[in-house]
């Protein structure tokens, strides 16, 4: 399975914004992109005058770095939308939300959608009942997304047990924090996705 493996902080610099690619980290001082926040590379400082492609680029380069989408799964899911009818770009972002990674990551399981995807990968999550190990597994209205019972025990949701009291899940999410459990109880609006994306740009881009 084809991922990311390289440094992330430096996809923050490059879009030079934080995408909290690292979960908690990214509140702390710890954080690369306090440090360093100009562009990686020997010209990272140089100014540029940045076009229409240019923005394009980035936003569309920012939306698949946040959800952790590699280019062609994500150019997938661009020609999935722009077959539907509605806003192409909102239906993008939809599909992207719904993903099982992002919807564990979403009901506070996980701290980071990094992290989200490599619980996925590894078992430890039933969708409906049905271990499920697939982190781009698209989930639907009345979906139950759990905690394995085997694995509830392990200290790595020991943790989770403590930190998910204190979790706001999405409204479009039912959390069951006593019983490390979830539940899909509507298609996310808009406004319940992340209002610093422009996805229009992102529909331009594909459509040259």
């Amino acid at each position: 399975m084809a991922r990311y493996t390289d440094a992330v902080c430096r996809l923050c610099r490059r879009e030079g914004l934080k995408l909290y690619l690292k979960g908690s980290r990214c509140y702390t001082k710890k954080c690369s992109f306090e440090r360093r926040p100009t562009p990686p590379g020997q010209h990272g400082v140089r100014r540029r005058k940045v076009g229409d492609y240019g923005l394009q680029l980035r936003e569309k380069q920012k939306v698949r770095r946040v959800y952790g989408v590699l280019e062609k799964q994500f150019r997938n899911y661009f020609v999935e939308a722009s077959r539907h009818s509605g806003v192409t770009g909102e239906y993008l972002l939809r599909s992207l939300e719904q993903r099982m990674d992002n919807v564990v990551y979403r009901l506070g399981f996980a701290p980071s959608r990094a992290a989200a995807r490599q619980m996925v990968t590894h078992g430890h999550f039933a969708v409906n009942g049905v271990p499920t190990n697939i982190p781009s597994y698209s989930l639907k209205i009345g979906d139950k997304v759990e905690v394995r019972q085997s694995h509830r025990e392990r200290e790595l949701f020991k943790v989770v047990k403590e930190t998910i009291k204190s979790h706001q899940a999405p409204d479009w999410l039912s959390l069951d924090a006593a019983n490390l459990a979830g539940s899909v109880i509507a298609m996310p609006r808009r406004d319940q996705m992340p209002l610093d994306f422009n996805e229009q740009l992102v529909v331009e881009y594909y459509s040259r």
